[in-house]
């Protein structure tokens, strides 16, 4: 039989080599054995031959169609003939629908080049894997990780195969663990692992920043326990919790005391939660270790310096209440107070400098403080102003005595930048051998007798002894209730109308602050207005006068639709304070009320200290369009010469001229002289303190434009106001009247 015979038969995957080489050796065993006998061996070899391959066509079969990788067979143009269930999987179509399409037609378009690129590799005979986005049926962009092979057939190449998988979700997994392991390694914060199931739970991982913290390296930390952070200091409490926690295998936050390699000390705020496999068993625990020593350095900073004073590091005044009230309540036997003040400090600090009265004030708490018992508290209260609390003496000689060892602590002058200085002090002392009602009052007197003191030459010390001194306690403690009041906003606004003189119409109204206070009564406006001037408190009760005036101003034009201006007196100190433009702007833009609807009272003493700036803060308001009135108007000395240059809107006459114009003459030619000069220089004039229509009537013949006083009305509450008629108490015919008939 013929070599190409015999290919024939077996079919074309028979290659014609080795049909020739088999003719080859029967032809050499014709020689030998009988015709029949070789057509016999022949036909046994060719059957065999032809069994192996069908187990061999059976297995690249089962192989192709089987492989759990999408495999497909492509010609050498690159068009599709054949794939398998898993390419049909990975790629949504069906091989019968793929048959003599390119396969660049279900490759990402970026990708294409790439592609042809190992396609072509594979056709020259070279395997080549890699990865590319391909395109499902449904247009899903899936990642696939591909390897291209030739197929070889009678030792050339027939075509590649093409063997891939969809690798889409396990790059999304491992780029998530990429981020997740760049974000552990770059958070600021040690992470640490443990294996709970070994003994001992040791450490597995840690992340850089754990070792940066600790001081560590990781062959010194991994496959031990963390233990070795732990201290003498570190506290005891914390890591029974902690261990607890680890063996209950739950969630616990603790703050320890840690120690780094080279043993300095650093807190660590730690968290450690585990980590349950599937069958909810702790297989590890995570910790995050922060380290806080500069927030805990920053919260003793802070805590320090809400309880001392960051000069001298004295406790500061609260402090000292604190304790003063509780010595007050629990000493059995004599407790002293003592209130200091510096003589002279002030010509010191402005002289020299405040850096120079800085280092002035340490050196005397120094020399105080070496003065002071244990037990003993020392205080810097305010400014140049120290206390001395000494809870349980024996006698008040020993408060006596004390006193004099602080005044001698100051006899050595103190060198300052290579200047002697010179400095003494004035002390006042309390005790609570006489009946006390509260540790305040002990405070105020210990005050009291310390300006008894400094009325006495200065550089001395003074017992409080009540003697002249009750109308002072009595300032003291108004001042007190004074500046409560303010906290808590005591007080309440009424407002008096001002009128027009000759119809009595309702033009404006002026606020007036009133003080219900809460064991005395309602309080008169001439006792604690001049001591809220004193003490300076009359800034914080100005502010609060001027924002209620223009809340309520404002809610009677929103909701009753009363166009009615309205007058706040302020203070020369409020109206000199550096920001007062500023708080009247933002007052307005608060309440809403219109500027115009506004008018402030100054009185002359705004010029005192400082008539430009007065003037320019005056024009700058009516420039706002704020008006600005010059109240008690004739009482100085300085009107006249300064009224001219004022850019203001009105004058109000005082009362102390009302009151006496009708039956004195000079009052009324004053009267009459201001009226007449405000009016030539285009200003309202009003009148305030009328009280009887006599008043108005004359008023009225002197062409005052506006009246004010219990004639009209009383201050009242706004709830009053607005129930009062827009015509107080006569019209223009009832007082033309009264002129005509002389009633």
């Amino acid at each position: 039989m013929g070599a190409m015979a015999l290919t024939k038969r077996v079919g074309h995957e028979f290659s014609l080599f080795e049909a020739q080489q088999k003719m080859h050796e029967i032809m050499a065993c014709q020689c030998q054995a009988p015709v029949e006998k070789s057509l016999v061996a022949v036909a046994q070899w060719v059957e065999a031959l032809h069994a192996d391959h069908r187990k061999l066509a059976g297995r690249h079969r089962s192989l192709f169609f089987n492989h759990p990788d999408g495999i497909c067979g492509l010609d050498l143009a690159g068009r599709f003939e054949r794939g398998n269930e898993a390419f049909e999987a990975i790629t949504g179509f069906a091989c019968q629908e793929m048959l003599g399409h390119h396969f660049c037609e279900f490759i990402e378009a970026s990708y294409r080049h790439k592609v042809q690129a190992a396609f072509e590799k594979a056709a020259s005979g070279s395997t080549c894997q890699y990865e590319a986005l391909g395109v499902r049926r449904d247009g899903r962009v899936i990642c696939l990780e591909i390897v291209n092979f030739p197929i070889e057939l009678d030792g050339e190449i027939a075509g590649v195969y093409a063997a891939c998988r969809d690798v889409t979700e396990s790059k999304r997994r491992e780029a998530e663990l990429r981020l997740l392991q760049r974000g552990v390694e770059a958070t600021p914060n040690g992470i640490m692992i443990a294996d709970a199931l070994l003994p001992d739970t040791p450490l597995v991982y840690a992340n850089e920043s754990f070792y940066q913290t600790t001081g560590y390296t990781p062959d010194e930390v991994l496959g031990r326990n963390c233990r070795y952070l732990h201290g003498e200091e570190t506290d005891p409490q914390a890591l029974d919790a902690l261990r607890s926690a680890l063996q209950r295998h739950t969630e616990i936050e603790v703050t320890l005391l840690n120690y780094r390699k080279d043993k300095s000390t650093f807190w660590n705020h730690l968290s450690i939660s585990p980590i349950l496999d599937e069958h909810e068993r702790c297989t590890h625990f995570i910790g995050i270790q922060q380290d806080i020593t500069k927030y805990r350095e920053q919260e003793e900073r802070l805590a320090f310096q809400a309880t001392h004073d960051p000069l001298t590091g004295l406790p500061n005044s609260l402090v000292f209440e604190e304790r003063l009230e509780a010595s007050f309540r629990q000493c059995q036997g004599l407790l002293v107070v003592m209130q200091l003040d510096l003589d002279g400090f002030k010509a010191v600090n402005d002289g020299l400098g405040h850096h120079v009265g800085n280092k002035l004030l340490r050196e005397v708490a120094r020399r105080f403080q070496c003065q002071v018992e244990p037990g003993d508290t020392l205080a810097r209260l305010v400014g140049d102003e120290f206390g001395l609390l000494l809870p349980g003496l024996g006698c008040r000689d020993e408060g006596a005595s004390m006193a004099q060892r602080l005044l001698d602590a100051l006899a050595n002058p103190i060198e300052i930048e290579g200047q002697p200085l010179h400095i003494s002090a004035s002390i006042g002392l309390a005790c609570n051998c006489e009946p006390t009602v509260n540790a305040q009052e002990l405070m105020q007197r210990a005050d009291l007798a310390m300006s008894s003191a400094k009325q006495k030459g200065r550089n001395t010390w003074e017992w409080y002894n009540g003697e002249g001194q009750r109308d002072v306690t009595e300032f003291v403690l108004l001042r007190h209730d004074l500046h409560a009041a303010i906290q808590s906003e005591q007080f309440e606004l009424h407002y008096q109308p001002i009128v027009d003189a000759v119809s009595g119409t309702v033009r404006s109204v002026e606020a007036l602050v009133r003080w219900p206070h809460p064991k005395r009564g309602q309080l008169s406006p001439g006792i604690f207005i001049p001591l809220a001037e004193q003490t300076g408190q009359i800034i914080d009760l100005g502010r609060w006068v001027l924002r209620q005036a223009c809340q309520d101003a404002a809610d009677l034009l929103e909701n009753d639709g009363w166009v009615l201006p309205v007058a706040v007196n302020i203070s020369s100190l409020q109206f000199r304070r550096e920001g007062f433009l500023q708080e009247v702007c933002d007052i307005l833009a608060e309440t809403g009320l219109p500027a115009e609807l506004l008018e402030l009272e100054v009185t002359e003493s705004v010029l005192m200290q400082g008539a430009k700036q007065a003037i320019s803060l005056i024009a700058s308001l009516r420039k706002l369009g704020v008006r600005v009135a010059l109240d008690d108007f004739g009482t100085g000395f300085s009107s006249l010469s300064y009224l001219r240059d004022l850019p203001i809107n009105k004058v109000k006459l005082d009362r102390s001229f009302i009151r006496d114009m009708v039956f004195d003459r000079n009052c009324a030619a004053i009267v009459q002289g201001i009226i007449t000069m405000a009016h030539h220089m285009g200003l309202v004039v009003v009148a305030e303190g009328v009280e009887e229509i006599e008043q108005q009537q004359d008023l009225v013949r002197r062409h005052c434009d506006y009246l004010q006083g219990f004639h009209f009305s009383r201050p009242v509450p706004l709830h009053e106001l607005k129930r009062l008629p827009d015509r107080l108490p006569y019209g223009a015919e009832e007082v033309h009247e009264r002129l005509l008939t002389g009633v």
